[in-house]
């Protein structure tokens, strides 16, 4: 298989997705996949309607980062945590290392962060490590939690039947996702791009959140339709991309790439300030991370060892995998692994200068 021509104009495709969430036929269905293939292989991003997700869940959510962002800095620092879980405050991240890429100020990041996740103990059968799955920690503020697990909940089942379209799409069968994520390493990323005035400097260097993938399998992102996020397309141009009313963006990870040997794209992206009239604009954004099992070994599915000129990822665990990234992206510890997405930057790069 080879890699389709790029796109006349670069744009990320709508898909309702309906036909999954309610109750549309094997035809319905068939459609979504393949519109689903289309757009995993030239873009890697979507934007999807027809979720489900209601919007009494959708206001508690931003009502819930609201109020968490709305706290003195003093008081968000008092939930640090380890295990990619709590706070953490601007400039504490480069999400670029995370590719192996050094960038100018390591550590630049200026968005801020809170992180809550799936726990070993919420799989009580199943002996899992804290240091694979986390501790949550929980401001103490009235009704965040509920909120806020609230719409995890739902943005796990969008992800969950994102793998069902997946599969169908891939040919596959449709529990195919199963065995890698039934104990999926789930993270959900609030994420805050307004810093109180005169607290950054405007000089260049200062970046929202550098240039990466995601780890995993699949991102469910909520996102203020506020310029920001930026996508690396196949042209090699980085092209803005914000959310149409009641979508969710959906991009997938790295993960998925290797299944699908790149013929699906864990496309790089990154957000640049928002700047209006010499100050940032407040944007805010929930990505939630679908990532897999642990323990899961990802390998180059059958169907896909002639994709990318027969080049196949080795095989890894979700664990190695992640654990890399993270070191990458909060330890300062460059990523060597990356080389075909860093490989991607360093292009782009290229054809700017």
């Amino acid at each position: 298989m080879s890699h389709p021509e790029s796109l006349p104009e670069f744009q990320v495709p709508v898909i309702d997705i309906s036909a999954y969430t309610g109750a549309g036929g094997a035809d319905e269905r068939a459609d979504v996949a393949r519109k689903m293939d289309s757009a995993c292989e030239r873009v890697g991003f979507v934007q999807i309607t027809g979720h489900g997700i209601p919007s009494d869940v959708l206001d508690g959510l931003t009502a819930a980062v609201d109020a968490f962002f709305a706290l003195p800095l003093d008081v968000k620092k008092n939930y640090r945590a380890d295990g990619n879980r709590g706070y953490s405050p601007p400039k504490s991240e480069s999400l670029s290392l995370s590719l192996g890429l050094e960038s100018a100020t390591r550590m630049n990041d200026f968005f801020e962060a809170f992180n809550v996740g799936t726990e070993a103990r919420s799989f009580p059968e199943l002996d899992l490590s804290e240091s694979d799955y986390g501790l949550n920690v929980w401001p103490e503020l009235t009704d965040f939690r509920p909120k806020i697990d609230s719409y995890y909940a739902h943005a796990g089942r969008v992800a969950r039947t994102l793998t069902t379209v997946f599969a169908d799409a891939l040919d596959l069968p449709r529990d195919y996702f199963e065995y890698l994520t039934d104990h999926s390493i789930d993270v959900m990323r609030m994420n805050n791009y307004a810093l109180p005035e005169g607290t950054v400097t405007l000089d260049g260097e200062l970046t929202g959140m550098g240039a990466h993938t995601d780890f995993g399998i699949v991102t469910v992102l909520w996102a203020d339709q506020v310029a920001g996020l930026q996508v690396l397309g196949r042209d090699g141009e980085w092209h803005d991309v914000q959310p149409i009313d009641k979508a969710l963006l959906i991009n997938l990870g790295d993960l998925t790439a290797r299944l699908t040997n790149d013929r699906w794209m864990s496309t790089l992206h990154r957000v640049k300030p928002p700047i209006v009239d010499g100050t940032i604009r407040r944007r805010r954004s929930v990505a939630f991370f679908h990532d897999g099992n642990a323990d899961a070994v990802i390998a180059t599915l059958p169907s896909h060892l002639d994709a990318d000129d027969g080049l196949a990822y080795e095989p890894i665990t979700v664990r190695e995998h992640v654990k890399a990234k993270l070191e990458g992206s909060q330890k300062g510890k460059a990523n060597v692994a990356a080389v075909r997405e860093a490989a991607r930057v360093l292009a782009a790069q290229a054809a700017h200068r």
